[in-house]
């Protein structure tokens, strides 16, 4: 089962990915992850993508599209994956459909989960991080034990540049301009089915399941 997650930055797409992938058993790919990891280990990939990060913006398609093909070519993918933050724009997701083409097979389906700007900005401007772990909270639906202590390391937490509300208004632009296209190209291969984002959690967990079967 090939599976790709759309939807805006802060829609949840990223957690409901990760237990969809451990339902499934199907590995979760997701450039975020692949981009943090860069930019921990300070390689210049990392640092390019930083870059773009910091500043709201969509990292380039030339430091994504080879990645995300070698990812799906290794042998874990062999039943299946899911896509999380790949594709991000019509040029991205023209170089996976060819890709995949050539490798005689196709996406299953492409999960939107759809949530209004307003409570994205809500959601993420109370986001906050460890950056020693890695961990995630948030200060009123995931909150630390101790105000602004990490449960598992202890150490500070802090809120990520591109958390702040007006990196996020900035990034909800972006994905609005060049990958919410993206709705409309799946819909036209017939695979695009969308999820009530603003649910709790499990609620929309079980709106995908019912679609995936």
């Amino acid at each position: 089962m090939k599976i790709i997650m759309l939807g805006a930055p802060g829609a949840g797409k990223g957690t409901q990915a990760k237990k969809i992938a451990e339902k499934y058993g199907i590995p979760h790919i997701s450039t975020g992850d692949i981009f943090r990891a860069n930019i921990k280990n300070n390689t210049e990939l990392g640092k390019k993508a930083k870059e773009y990060m910091d500043q709201g913006l969509l990292v380039p398609d030339e430091l994504t599209c080879d990645l995300v093909t070698d990812r799906i070519q290794q042998d874990d993918c062999s039943k299946g994956f899911i896509l999380d933050g790949f594709p991000r724009t019509i040029p991205q997701a023209e170089a996976l459909d060819k890709a995949l083409t050539a490798m005689g097979q196709s996406m299953d389906y492409a999960v939107n989960v759809d949530v209004a700007d307003e409570n994205i900005i809500d959601r993420m401007s109370g986001r906050r991080a460890c950056l020693k772990c890695g961990a995630t909270y948030h200060i009123i639906t995931i909150p630390p034990k101790s105000e602004g202590i990490c449960d598992n390391c202890g150490s500070e937490l802090v809120q990520r540049e591109d958390d702040k509300p007006e990196t996020v208004k900035k990034r909800l632009d972006v994905y609005h301009e060049q990958t919410q296209p993206l709705i409309d190209y799946y819909n036209n291969q017939g695979i695009l089915r969308t999820v009530d984002g603003t649910k709790d959690f499990e609620g929309v967990f079980q709106d995908i399941v019912m679609i995936l079967g």
